[in-house]
């Protein structure tokens, strides 16, 4: 098994990765910011089990087969960007009044809390989905992670099933606090009809120009 050092590197490795942007970290903060941290926190949940599937991959050996088909790679990456696609459509599409104005505007339409929103499992969904059709964070993990695997220490298919366990500790810890403070913070705009609406429209645009990006990636 790995060497408490090289754990400990890995971790600090994986920790700097999280904060660096990214599209599973935009994803967060913005769905966060706009249903509130705990449905940013289904979401981190969400990615952490597609870390388990990429993590996975890589250690039977998947993750190599897949990386070398074009096909397979272009499929998948036309089902994230249209799942993308999908959310941003319904970001635009959100309700932005706020209950309680005496404005015209505001009146009709409830908050988003008391508006037919998606569930924690649905949130949940929503980060695995975001995550496993994204191609290139597989051959990221399969570049990655056998990196730090030493044969010498042991089968190198139960190395990596650690290092993606310390991987997804450190993307919940990162990601979970990215999720409560852009909740926290999305709060605030969230008691305006017009700051809801903004978000609402920097939601979609943001889902949009990550969709264009996945869908124009290449291996």
């Amino acid at each position: 098994m790995p060497t408490v050092q090289t754990l400990l590197t890995f971790f600090g490795v994986a920790v700097l990765l999280g904060l660096s942007p990214g599209p599973d970290n935009l994803f967060v903060l913005l769905q966060s910011a706009q249903r509130g941290w705990r449905m940013g926190i289904a979401v981190v949940v969400g990615l952490c089990i597609g870390i388990i599937g990429h993590t996975t991959a890589v250690a039977l050996g998947l993750a190599a087969v897949f990386a070398a088909s074009e096909i397979a790679f272009d499929a998948l990456k036309w089902c994230g960007a249209a799942y993308l696609a999908y959310l941003a459509w319904g970001a635009w599409r959100a309700p932005a009044g706020v209950q309680g104005s005496g404005d015209e505007e505001q009146q009709p339409a409830a908050p988003a809390q008391d508006a037919p929103a998606p569930g924690f499992a649905r949130m949940v969904m929503r980060g695995v989905v975001m995550n496993l059709t994204n191609p290139k964070v597989l051959i990221f993990f399969l570049a990655f992670l056998p990196q730090f695997t030493n044969p010498a220490l042991g089968p190198v298919a139960a190395q990596i099933f650690v290092f993606g366990a310390v991987f997804i500790v450190a993307t919940f810890l990162v990601f979970g606090a990215i999720a409560v403070f852009s909740g926290v913070f999305g709060n605030l705009l969230l008691r305006s009809a017009r700051g809801r609406r903004w978000l609402n429209r920097i939601t979609a645009v943001v889902f949009v120009g990550l969709a264009v990006k996945l869908a124009t990636s290449q291996r």
